[in-house]
């Protein structure tokens, strides 16, 4: 009778911890990858300079006037993202907010079928970390001048990262500087990789899509970032330095391949999470 009851106590132990401890949640499946846990890179200068990048302030519009009907649209997109909550795909838009290197050179891992890191690619993973701060300069002028409160700020409802809220509320949301960095890096990838360029252009549309998921941006400061990803990329087609680390990047790419090194992401649970539509 003892004996039949310790087993019992084992059994209930057993179940607990597979039900808390023995198993990875959503966002651990979809944010897992072979990359080191190190502190994030600094940022790097870009090709182009403070003063020579795409000024967003001249290029863009307004964003939506109150009562206007596009104001509407980013109200009614932002509420059908509710939905996406407790899914892979909200998971999803939790890893997409993160843009620290060496972590967020993996975003297109799936999409390339082969890794980006400094090991195995150290001018690409250059290239990237670049270009991020190109793409990042050109949305200061707007976000300064209109000073857009983001939705969460407005509808009140919860965020993937609640522990990015205090520090965004300071930043204006138009246009969206994560969606400009992750268009830009795209449509660089998309010509070091023309093979894959309709899966790594499919995996931007989902990471701007993933800011409104995370309630941080509106569909209108997505659709605008890729605007100035597409000012930020012609810009740097005139820059001798970039055109010259895009050549390298090309080789690096091909070697890898060569190896057959696998992505670093995970990039089933990737693909089954890019299938839940936002809105």
């Amino acid at each position: 009778m003892k004996r039949l009851r310790i087993r019992y106590i084992l059994l209930i132990c057993i179940i607990v911890l597979s039900m808390f401890g023995g198993y990875a949640t959503a966002s651990e499946v979809v944010a897992s990858d072979s990359t080191p846990v190190v502190a994030p890179l600094p940022s790097l200068p870009g090709y182009l300079g403070k003063d020579n990048v795409p000024n967003s302030l001249v290029l863009l519009p307004p964003p939506p006037a109150p009562g206007s009907a596009e104001l509407a649209r980013d109200e009614d997109v932002a509420q059908r993202t509710f939905a996406t909550r407790d899914t892979l795909r909200f998971d999803l838009a939790h890893v997409d907010y993160d843009l620290d290197f060496p972590r967020v050179a993996g975003t297109y891992s799936c999409s390339l079928n082969a890794p980006i890191t400094e090991q195995d690619t150290p001018t690409l993973f250059r290239l990237l970390r670049r270009v991020k701060t190109d793409a990042n300069l050109s949305t200061n002028a707007a976000k300064e001048f209109y000073h857009r409160q983001r939705p969460y700020m407005v509808n009140h409802e919860k965020t993937c990262a609640p522990e990015a809220e205090e520090r965004l509320s300071k930043n204006g949301s138009y246009p969206s500087g994560h969606t400009t960095i992750a268009w830009t890096w795209a449509l660089v990838l998309a010509e070091i990789s023309p093979a894959q360029a309709d899966a790594i252009l499919l995996r931007a549309r989902v990471f701007g899509e993933n800011r409104n998921v995370c309630n941080q941006h509106w569909y209108s400061d997505v659709e605008w970032g890729r605007t100035m990803a597409a000012a930020v990329v012609a810009r740097l087609h005139t820059s001798a330095e970039f055109l010259a680390d895009l050549e390298v990047a090309k080789q690096e790419l091909e070697s890898v391949r060569a190896k057959g090194l696998a992505p670093t992401r995970n990039c089933r649970d990737e693909a089954a999470a890019m299938t839940i539509q936002p809105y």
